[in-house]
């Protein structure tokens, strides 16, 4: 059922709009009285949640018994990132989401479906888990709050991915990544039905009229000024409200360009990327623009690992961004890798595969770290005093010199592909 749908282009909901909007939707749910909101973490501040986050609490009051943010692989989120994303929300009310541990199984989507999804590339099964918090909980509401983007594992990010990978487990996030690496990030990036989508919908089948989930998704996109404005807000407890916000989402995330790009510089805000396991959005949403030999420059002053889970952290290490024929080697031939397909696919979503280049200029990696992994070095200081973030505007900038670049603020915001 579809509670709330509105969206547009130019439309520009503010946080009364929001309030309001919360409001009109409130009196279905005046019954429920143990209610558990699943909002993204901080490397999503920018998708609205933090404040829906919020509105529902002031409206539900007591009645918000947990809240579970959606970390997925991530390091749970530090007390002063709460109260930046989640405002006046009391921090008693927040709990981590270990994907190592806190999970349960509640099915298993069997492996003839993963088979012929894949056309016979993968044949394993696929486990319906999910924190216990949400099987176990009791809670008579969850709500499932975030940001419908293009993204590279699922082809557009938030609805049920908030669910079974943002709060799964370790077997179910590798298995929905690798799936997704093997269909292959340019097939993927930008759309609904995939393989990775199709077996998170059919998990949504195992679960439906077990877990009270209702979703509250948005749809945010830049005014002329680069400024980020909620264009869409879209409330359902079924898919209709995600294909509305997917529909809106390619109109005001996606740029498409006349040609492929020479040179393309992506800038990563050092609070939201602090490891090439987030930073390389820069990549993925990149990729479909540069052009043979071309290259990306990725000034990422925040960055100082390379996965943001200690034992991925050590698998990046080991393997690097290599070409997909190496990885899926690897994988063949090695225990460690092909027990965390989730590294896997990551690599292979973040490999230039020798067709262009990727200069990472980190602020806490060393050139013999960055070149480990198969990236060249950039020097952070040197780099940005050429292009300087506080200078340079989203889209085509021409230097002092003659040289034409393109420059993109925040890779996570969107999509940028050439028409070929």
């Amino acid at each position: 059922m579809l509670y709330y749908s509105k969206g547009g282009p130019e439309v520009d909901l503010g946080r009364e709009d929001v309030r309001e909007a919360l409001k009109s939707v409130l009196p279905a749910f005046e019954e429920k009285e143990k209610v558990l909101i699943l909002p993204p973490d901080i490397t999503r501040a920018h998708s609205g949640a933090g404040m829906i986050t919020e509105l529902l609490w002031q409206q539900f009051g007591t009645r918000v018994k947990e809240i579970l943010p959606a970390l997925g692989t991530h390091v749970p989120m530090e007390i002063h990132e709460i109260a930046k994303m989640f405002g006046s929300v009391p921090l008693s009310l927040f709990r981590d989401h270990n994907w190592r541990t806190d999970v349960v199984e509640m099915g298993r989507v069997p492996g003839s479906f993963i088979n012929e999804i894949t056309d016979g590339k993968l044949s394993f099964d696929y486990p319906v888990q999910v924190n216990k918090l949400l099987a176990s909980g009791g809670h008579d509401l969850i709500l499932s709050v975030g940001q419908v983007v293009p993204h590279e594992v699922t082809g557009m990010a938030n609805y049920n991915k908030n669910v079974f990978v943002g709060c799964g487990g370790s077997e179910a996030i590798n298995k929905s990544h690798f799936i997704g690496a093997v269909h292959g990030i340019e097939n993927i990036l930008g759309t609904t039905e995939n393989p990775v989508r199709m077996v998170l919908n059919k998990a949504s089948e195992t679960v439906a009229g077990i877990l009270p989930l209702v979703y509250i998704l948005t749809v945010i996109g830049p005014d002329k000024s680069g400024s980020l404005k909620i264009r869409g807000l879209f409330i359902g407890d079924d898919i209709e409200c995600f294909h509305k916000a997917s529909d809106l989402s390619r109109i005001v995330n996606f740029t498409t360009l006349d040609k492929r790009l020479n040179r393309i510089v992506v800038n990563l805000d050092p609070e939201e990327f602090k490891s090439t396991w987030l930073g390389n959005k820069s990549i993925y949403r990149t990729r479909m623009a540069i052009a043979d030999g071309g290259e990306l420059i990725v000034l990422a002053p925040g960055v100082k690992t390379f996965g943001e889970d200690p034992q991925i952290d050590k698998l990046i290490r080991k393997y690097g961004y290599r070409t997909t024929a190496e990885i899926l080697r690897f994988v063949d031939e090695n225990e460690d890798l092909r027990g965390n397909l989730s590294a896997a696919a990551h690599l292979i979503h973040g490999s230039p595969e020798d067709r262009f280049k990727v200069i990472y200029a980190a602020g806490y990696l060393t050139k013999e770290e960055i070149e480990s992994v198969g990236y060249s070095y950039g020097d952070l200081y040197q780099i940005t005093k050429r292009y300087d973030p506080a200078i340079l505007k989203t889209g085509f900038n021409t230097l002092p010199d003659g040289e034409e670049i393109f420059y993109i603020a925040n890779p996570a915001t969107g999509l940028w592909k050439a028409k070929k």
